[in-house]
């Protein structure tokens, strides 16, 4: 037996899934086992006609005998059996290699279906069709088949499930014989089980597809005459709405509502059902109506230079033109004249003050000169004053700075 065929870069991987017990490949599903036998199929399907182009027929044939059984052939199906971003696929193909070598060299000619010798026989992952769960049961059937030909059976196919019918729109019962509510049974001329078939909207049970033929209503609707009539829950005590909300009737039910925003309260849209006015908004005639509070006697806006606007339910205050805000109140929006000084740099600034000092220290100077004890003080504090300043370290730099130019 050609037991190393499966030497492709999965290897390392072959070898962990080796110790794995029968247990763990069970628990792959029959969807995947089933995806992965009939991609196995189509990959058989694609090799069958393999071309060696020698042009000796004889010899083709030859090469093409022992290529169908070849370990060649299976590996080019097996490395195309899965797509590398499906990785149930490619763990089960993983898990299955002393399988897929049995079936390919062994068992291909006693068992060519290779979904059912794998997927069914050896690894009881599925079941056969119209079977299902664990020990593949037989799922109800009728004269139709499998649910009466009128619905599926769950779990049908798989090993999961508890085969119960699930029927198709329209159908219900066990065998999904009887028509579901909503649905009639048509009249048939043959002798076969006629088909059921959809009532009038409204109805939840009829006899024909006429609104005159309910027999019963559906929610929403009352039975009047062999019709079924919309209820108006609006005007009963069914509807439930929230405070500021309307009702609004509707085919078979009703709808909540927004109520007009010049309303607190209403019964129905628009600004002329209101209970009560809202906020902003007086009461005119019928309606609740914006209230203009830019017009009206009290000032809205009281600042001065303010400009009143009025908005729908509010108002709003801004400045008059010409007028900029500024700490909460209008001021005059005047162009910003530049300063004698605003473009001096600080070392300048320093300087200048420096200088004024002086100027002051020569004026006092001159009066002490003249005698006068008051201005000698004066002067004698401000030398001293003057002197301490440029004997500090910020005087040096100042003083250098100076010099530099700066």
């Amino acid at each position: 037996v050609q037991a190393m065929w499966w030497s492709w870069p999965l290897l390392p991987g072959l070898v962990l899934f080796s110790v794995l017990s029968v247990v763990q490949v069970q628990t792959a599903p029959c969807q995947t086992c089933r995806k992965l036998t009939d991609s196995f199929i189509k990959g058989l399907e694609k090799t069958s006609n393999k071309n060696f182009g020698g042009g000796n027929t004889a010899w083709e044939e030859e090469k093409m005998a022992k290529y169908a059984r070849s370990e060649t052939r299976l590996l080019e199906i097996v490395e195309a059996a899965c797509e590398k971003s499906d990785f149930d696929c490619n763990k089960l193909l993983e898990q299955l290699e002393d399988q897929v070598e049995t079936w390919w060299f062994h068992r291909q000619q006693e068992a060519p279906d290779l979904f059912e010798w794998l997927c069914i026989e050896e690894l009881r992952l599925c079941c056969p069709p119209g079977r299902f769960g664990p020990d593949c049961k037989e799922c109800l059937s009728g004269p139709g088949g499998v649910c009466g030909g009128l619905g599926r059976c769950e779990g049908e196919g798989t090993r999961l499930g508890d085969g119960e019918c699930v029927c198709d729109p329209g159908y219900f019962g066990q065998l999904c014989q009887s028509c579901a509510d909503g649905y009639y049974r048509e009249k048939s001329s043959n002798h076969s089980t006629p088909a059921c078939a959809a009532c009038y909207h409204s109805c939840k049970k009829c006899s024909g597809p006429e609104d005159y033929k309910c027999v019963d209503c559906k929610p929403g609707w009352i039975l009047h005459d062999n019709k079924c009539v919309d209820t108006d829950e609006c005007g009963t005590e069914l509807a439930r709405c929230l405070s500021n909300t309307y009702c609004h009737n509707t085919d078979g039910s009703y709808e909540c509502r927004g109520c007009d925003q010049a309303c607190v309260g209403c019964m129905g849209s628009g600004p002329a059902r209101c209970k009560k006015c809202a906020r902003g908004y007086k009461l005119r005639g019928a309606k609740c109506l914006d209230v203009d509070e830019c017009s009206e006697r009290v000032i809205a806006c009281p600042g001065l230079n303010e400009a009143c606007f009025n908005e729908e339910g509010s108002f709003r205050c801004e400045c008059a033109d010409g007028f900029i805000r500024r700490d909460s109140i209008c001021v005059e929006n005047q162009p910003y004249k530049k300063g004698l000084f605003d473009d001096m740099t600080d070392d300048e600034v320093l300087v200048l003050q420096q200088m004024f000092f002086g100027v002051v220290i020569c004026a006092l100077a001159t009066l002490a000169a003249k005698g006068d004890m008051v201005f000698t003080a004066i002067f004698i504090g401000g030398v001293a004053a003057m002197a301490g300043y440029w004997l500090s370290e910020k005087g040096d730099r100042m003083l250098d700075g100076f010099l530099k130019g700066r």
